[in-house]
């Protein structure tokens, strides 16, 4: 028996009253609830996101639903100091030691 590791996504749904959180976990596994703010961090496998969000924007009680970017941003940050140039400022507190790393 294999394991696969499944991709998951989180997906923020603004709800107008959290009474209806609950009802929430057929969509996915429930990680967070703001009382405050009124919504509902629910992640979600990768392959069912695009029909799960039409159907939480469907519900009457669901506000807003938005998809977190998180996997579509770069989290390896190894060459990309080479790009930038450092300012005359910065140059200058590298000559004098001021800079600290």
């Amino acid at each position: 028996m294999v394991f696969e590791v499944q991709k998951r996504q989180g997906v923020f749904v603004y709800l107008y009253h959290l009474k209806q959180s609950k009802q929430l976990r057929r969509y996915g596994s429930i990680q967070y609830v703001s009382r405050k703010m009124k919504y509902v961090l629910i992640y979600m496998n990768q392959k069912e996101i695009d029909v799960n969000v039409k159907k939480l924007e469907q519900l009457r009680y669901v506000k807003e639903v938005i998809v977190s970017p998180r996997p579509e941003i770069t989290t390896t940050y190894n060459n990309t100091l080479g790009r930038f140039k450092l300012t005359e400022e910065d140059q200058e507190k590298f000559k004098n030691k001021e800079w600290k790393i």
